[in-house]
């Protein structure tokens, strides 16, 4: 799996750190999505597609 996130496109919503806060943060000054890990290990795959699912601005790709 690979994981790829459009920081451009994120609208700062903290739904990926909530979905996966193994793979995802926030950065402290705007709140835009910081990516922790883009090849997580097979065990988080889930919570990965479930963020990239419930990101209101589209901004997160998984590569299978």
């Amino acid at each position: 799996m690979k994981v790829i996130l459009d920081q451009d496109k994120c609208v700062a919503s903290g739904q990926c750190v909530v979905a996966a806060m193994e793979v995802f943060d926030q950065r402290d000054e705007d709140g835009i999505a910081v990516l922790l890990n883009d090849s997580p290990p097979a065990d988080q795959a889930d919570d990965v597609r479930h963020a990239a699912t419930v990101c209101p601005a589209l901004a997160i790709t998984v590569e299978e």
